[in-house]
């Protein structure tokens, strides 16, 4: 069972995972609302919640 300060850390990991991740296209000059940050923010999230799991575990 994860506890409440588990589940708040990995959503802060989460969460920032996403947004670097959507921001990334911003390097290369696309676009912060295209396709390529929608599934970077993707990425993002799933390997910010697998880094927490890793860290909280």
């Amino acid at each position: 069972m994860v506890s409440s300060v588990d589940r708040r850390i990995i959503w802060i990991f989460v969460g920032a995972g996403m947004t670097v991740g959507g921001l990334l296209p911003e390097l290369w000059g696309g676009s912060a609302l295209g396709l390529a940050s929608l599934a970077l923010g993707s990425l993002g999230g799933v390997a910010g919640l697998w880094l927490a799991v890793k860290l909280t575990g």
